[in-house]
């Protein structure tokens, strides 16, 4: 009875979330919003250089960011994000299976069509990236640059509608986002078996995001069983090593190698397990059993509060200016509905999170953030929007292939008499 109730709820939530989206339109504010104009950036760059400096430039936009964050409007503009379109068109898919509504399918067909317009211009193969001047603490990235944490997303987006109408067309997308994945990062060795990816084509890219690699692991592995291609597997089996030698002894990832950026986080620890998940399911890797066991006792062990709920760090960076995160939420779902059945305790964390107590708004929208005072109520679709959509729709899609394998057998022996 407790799962028949918590799955008409989430029907009802990702209804709701539905109706919102159509009133709102597919652009919004995002994260990034107050760091993306030449002042943020400017600002953000100077902190990365000289902290304490850049703290006093920085400082109003985290004002903003913990007092009054709907400020972002006067900082940058609503813009698509495409791995929110991903997002979008991997959960529309879901919920046409889920509920068996065309009107579904056609809104992700959508969401394809504008992901063919908005690929990366000047790349030969199919890539996605931002649509902003991202400014990190190697440089600037720039904008329409292709990014190793997008690309897979697109291709589960078309390869989910492409399981639903066997379209040639998203399946020659696919094979040309697995070229670019395959071809267009570069590799570090970090061992004799393993190497860290680029997160990005351009010159310079060190490597060492661990979710990174394990993303690209993950979107080779599927590619070689898609196309039969054995150098896609032979690539992802060595950005693969590299996720498993990194892995803590108590379980966690380190964001990257780098010695100056080993806090644990909840998503990012997502990301990785996810991949290493869906790299398992494919190949069948022990190696890969052994460490999502242990990645998952550190998970539940460490990146929930008292209460049972996503907390963003077990091992910080920084101050922090937020106590919840929505994002943390829709990875924590989309992990355990990936691995359910098979971690007792994570099972147990799912029926608690997937309840989303507080965040949704009686206008369907979801809230990003649980501030240190309040909440931040901007609609951000990459932050977490689509991410959380996309889960539910998940939930609802895999409820409903468990409810038709209890119905076969009935179903069989009505026929038999």
């Amino acid at each position: 009875m407790t799962e028949r109730i918590a799955f008409k709820n989430v029907q009802q939530s990702v209804l709701s979330f539905v109706q919102w989206l159509d009133r709102f339109g597919e652009t919004s504010y995002d994260h990034q919003s107050f760091f993306v104009s030449d002042l943020g950036r400017k600002a953000k760059a100077l902190y990365y250089r000289k902290p304490l400096l850049g703290m006093l430039a920085v400082a109003p936009m985290i004002f903003c960011e913990a007092f009054v964050p709907s400020a972002r409007r006067l900082f940058w503009k609503r813009q698509r994000l495409p791995i929110a379109d991903a997002h979008y068109a991997m959960g529309f898919a879901f919920l046409a299976q889920a509920l068996g509504e065309d009107k579904y399918y056609r809104r992700a067909v959508h969401f394809l069509e504008v992901l063919k317009e908005t690929r990366c211009p000047g790349f030969e193969r199919h890539a996605w990236g931002y649509p902003f001047h991202w400014q990190t603490r190697l440089g600037v990235i720039p904008e329409g640059t292709p990014l190793i944490t997008t690309v897979p997303y697109v291709y589960e987006a078309f390869r989910e509608v492409y399981q639903i109408d066997q379209k040639p067309e998203w399946r020659k997308i696919m094979r040309s986002i697995a070229e670019h994945a395959a071809h267009d990062y570069e590799d570090f060795p970090t061992s004799a078996n393993a190497a860290t990816c680029a997160y990005h084509p351009n010159p310079l890219e060190p490597g060492g995001v661990i979710n990174a690699s394990s993303y690209r692991a993950a979107l080779l592995t599927m590619a070689a069983a898609d196309f039969d291609e054995e150098s896609y597997r032979k690539i992802a089996e060595r950005n693969l090593n590299f996720v498993l030698q990194t892995q803590n002894q108590n379980g966690s990832w380190y964001y990257s190698t780098e010695s100056d950026r080993g806090f644990v986080d909840h998503f990012h620890t997502c990301f990785v397990l996810k991949g290493l998940a869906k790299v398992e399911a494919l190949t069948g890797n022990a190696k890969c059993t052994r460490a999502i066991a242990c990645g998952v006792d550190y998970y539940v062990n460490n990146l929930f509060d008292d209460e049972g709920l996503p907390k963003p760090f077990s091992r910080r960076p920084r101050l922090t200016v937020y106590r919840r995160e929505l994002y943390d939420y829709a990875e924590c779902i989309n992990l355990a509905i990936l691995l359910q059945g098979r971690f007792p305790a994570l099972d147990e964390i799912l029926w608690q999170v997937v309840k989303l107590e507080g965040w949704q708004k009686s206008d369907g929208s979801f809230r990003s953030r649980q501030l240190l005072l309040g909440w931040d109520n901007t609609p951000m679709h990459r932050w977490a929007s689509s991410q959380v959509f996309r889960s539910l729709c998940l939930v609802l899609y895999k409820n409903h292939l468990r409810r038709q394998q209890q119905l076969q057998p009935e179903e069989e022996s009505l026929q038999a008499k």
